[in-house]
C-alpha cells in the first residue's frame, strides 16, 4: 500500500476495496466454509433461543447457511435487523429464514415479523482488532444497539484480512467492543 490509510473512512474504503477483489476467489469460498464451521461451533456452545443475523452485502460473510443450520440443529428462532434513519436506530424482527419481502429505510432486506430481542447477535465487521473493536460501515447502528442491550452476546464475524491494530482503528468513546470476533482461521477475544 503506497499511502497507508489514516482515517476510519480511509480504512473502510481500503478494506472494502480489498474485500471486493478477494470475495470471488477460491480462497474466499474456502474461508466462507471455514467461518461457517467456526460460527456453528460457537453457537452450539451458546445455544441461543433467538439468533440475530444480518442480510449479507459487499462481500461480507454470508450467514444464510448458518441461519438454516441454527434452525435445524439448535431449534432457535431467527431475527434480522431493521434500521431507521431518523432517529438512527435499529431493532430486530422475527424472521422465517426466507428472503424478506420488505426493506428497511436503508434499502436492506428485512422481515415483517414481530419485534424481538435476540440473545445472540452476529455482527458484520469491515475491520476489527484482536481486542474486539469493530470497524463497521459508519452508521453506528450496531454500536447503538449493543449500547442499549448490553445483555445480548454480540459476536463479530469478519475475514481475517480485515484485522487491524488498535492504533490503526483508534476506538472512539461511542464504540462498543464485541464479546469475540470470529474469522475463518481464529476466534479473537474481546
Amino acid at each position: 500500500m503506497n499511502n497507508p490509510p489514516r482515517s476510519r473512512a480511509d480504512w473502510r474504503r481500503h478494506l472494502l476495496e480489498a474485500r471486493k477483489a478477494w470475495v470471488a476467489t477460491p480462497p474466499a469460498q474456502q474461508a466462507q466454509a471455514a467461518l461457517h464451521e467456526r460460527v456453528m461451533s460457537i453457537l452450539a456452545e451458546l445455544e441461543p433461543d433467538c439468533l440475530g443475523l444480518y442480510w449479507p452485502m459487499q462481500g461480507e460473510f454470508n450467514p444464510m447457511d448458518v441461519a438454516a443450520a441454527a434452525q435445524a440443529t439448535l431449534a432457535c428462532r431467527l431475527a434480522l435487523p431493521c434500521a431507521q434513519k431518523s432517529p438512527p436506530q435499529m431493532h430486530f424482527r422475527l424472521w422465517n429464514g426466507q428472503p424478506p419481502a420488505s426493506k428497511d429505510e436503508h434499502g436492506i432486506p428485512c422481515p415483517d415479523g414481530a419485534p424481538v430481542l435476540p440473545d445472540v447477535v452476529l455482527v458484520p465487521c469491515v475491520g476489527f482488532t484482536p481486542e474486539g473493536w469493530r470497524l463497521g460501515y459508519g452508521g453506528g447502528y450496531f454500536d447503538r444497539f449493543m449500547a442499549a442491550h448490553p445483555e445480548v452476546t454480540a459476536l463479530g464475524v469478519a475475514w481475517e484480512s480485515g484485522r487491524m491494530t488498535q492504533a490503526e482503528l483508534q476506538p472512539e468513546p461511542h464504540d462498543i467492543p464485541l464479546m469475540a470476533v470470529l474469522t475463518e482461521s481464529n476466534t479473537w477475544g474481546g
